[in-house]
């Protein structure tokens, strides 16, 4: 289920049809998970806040500041601490990389590298990867300002993730046995 909920962002539509089983289910759980947090009250309230800095790419900017916010508060949510659960994720993309589509299977070991999975767990790392992100894009995405969006609402933000990321946990559990 991993694996599938996993590459789910770097998957077209029509290659579901490739996997089946458990993978599946991940890949159904990832799009139950984004269709879910597009239509939770916090996260329209938070786009709501961001739209005038980051226009229509504000849903974007919600998603990553959602994996900001949870990674600065996993430990309330795992009994495993980030680091450790991020190398166990690690491991099983290397042992199942062949199952992975192949434009995330050719970036895998990189990511692993630089240690992708920390990208947005403080404002230094998630600074660089938005300048990265800002970079890749060939529009005016000013993701990078996402800072300055936290540093200017951080509590307010905060309020917002405590009420979406317990209902997305029990959105989940209610969809899979995970």
């Amino acid at each position: 289920m991993l694996i599938g909920n996993f590459m789910t962002d770097f998957l077209k539509k029509k290659e579901e049809a490739n996997y089946s089983g458990r993978v599946l289910e991940g890949i159904y759980l990832h799009r139950q998970i984004d269709s879910y947090t597009d239509v939770h009250p916090a996260s329209l309230e938070l786009r709501a806040m961001l739209r005038k800095r980051h226009g229509k790419y504000a849903s974007v900017v919600v998603d990553l500041i959602w994996d900001y916010y949870l990674s600065n508060h996993w430990d309330r949510y795992s009994g495993t601490s980030l680091p450790e659960f991020n190398s166990g994720i690690y491991n099983i993309l290397v042992k199942r990389k062949e199952e992975l589509p192949s434009k995330l299977r050719d970036k895998i070991d990189k990511m692993i590298e630089n240690d992708f999975l920390m990208a947005y767990a403080n404002k230094e790392n998630m600074a660089i990867s938005l300048a990265w992100m800002d970079r890749r894009v060939n529009f005016n995405s000013a993701f990078k300002d996402a800072i300055l969006d936290i540093e200017e609402n951080h509590d307010r933000i905060e309020k917002l993730f405590e009420s979406f990321f317990p209902d997305l946990i029990a959105h989940s559990k209610s969809f899979c046995n995970c």
